[in-house]
């Protein structure tokens, strides 16, 4: 759901990134959208892809990487949180099975509903409106949680995983895929990146691998199983962003400039601790009120 997106050449290819950049002008949107690498988006008509895109990176790319590293077997209840258009959701219905609650707080679920239904996966596919911090699920409900180019604006808070951890199962998996950073960047961001940076300052949200491990770790909560980068991610980056918002020269003139220095997308897949112990957040607390002197010298009246 972010303003962000990837791209990478066709397996088998080593282009330069000169190469790679003209390309681009050469081929056409279902070209863009084919890639060896992803063989089960490939099945996937290009218009669907595009007309369910509702942020910055190609969902189904995103959720297929993450997937072949994350087990999910048939019946499985799965969180997908910030889902967008549910294209991930239908994804992961359709490929493994899975029972998928598609929630999302910028899209409700009269946006969701006819797509769901028309993907033929109305029985799999349960379609939530929600916000990410008030979430209207049982405690330890689902067998995994995923969060596709949606997690970085809302789960870098240091409460969160323990919120978000409530309501996955001991054992169970969390994995998460979006836009980030290879290695934190130190100081003001580089010169090429720093009008995006600029005109976009939550792009500060953006981190690591490394940062994530230590972020999920240091909660004690979790065990960090994956932390990764995609290997030519700017690629993929520019090759979305070409495809669906070439006029945004901003962002595509400063991931062709990076060419993968800064900017990529990253993986994280960590399990919850069967010994951890998640307490109970606090909604409200209870108190009585007693009438008492406002100012000292009232009580000396």
């Amino acid at each position: 759901m972010g303003a962000m997106m990837w791209l990478r050449p066709r397996a088998g290819f080593a282009f330069s990134k000169r190469d790679f950049v003209a390309s681009l002008g050469a081929v056409t949107t279902e070209d863009l959208l084919l890639d060896d690498r992803f063989p089960r988006t490939n099945a996937y008509h290009p218009d669907w892809i595009l007309g369910s895109a509702s942020g910055g990176a190609n969902s189904l790319w995103l959720t297929e990487w993450l997937m072949s590293v994350m087990e999910l077997q048939s019946g499985m209840r799965v969180l997908d949180l910030g889902c967008g258009l549910a294209a991930s959701s239908i994804f992961l219905a359709r490929e493994f099975g899975a029972q998928v609650w598609a929630t999302d707080l910028w899209f409700d679920v009269s946006a969701n509903e006819p797509r769901i239904r028309d993907a033929g996966v109305a029985d799999l596919v349960t379609p939530v409106h929600a916000d990410a911090r008030t979430l209207p699920f049982e405690a330890e409900f689902f067998d995994a949680i995923i969060s596709i180019d949606s997690f970085p604006y809302f789960g870098t808070d240091d409460h969160y995983l323990a919120y978000l951890a409530r309501f996955l199962k001991p054992g169970g998996v969390i994995g998460i895929a979006s836009a980030g950073m290879i290695e934190e960047i130190e100081g003001d961001p580089p010169e090429h990146l720093a009008s995006w940076w600029k005109a976009e300052p939550a792009m500060w949200c953006l981190h690591s691998p490394k940062w994530w491990r230590r972020h999920w770790e240091r909660s004690g909560i979790v065990d960090v199983e994956v932390a990764d980068t995609m290997p030519d991610g700017w690629h993929y980056w520019l090759k979305w962003h070409r495809t669906v918002a070439p006029d945004n020269h901003v962002e595509m003139n400063s991931i062709e400039q990076d060419g993968g220095a800064h900017l990529g997308y990253v993986r994280v897949v960590a399990r919850r601790r069967k010994d951890a112990v998640i307490e109970e957040p606090i909604t409200s607390i209870p108190s009585e009120y007693e009438a008492k002197p406002l100012l000292r010298d009232q009580g000396t009246e």
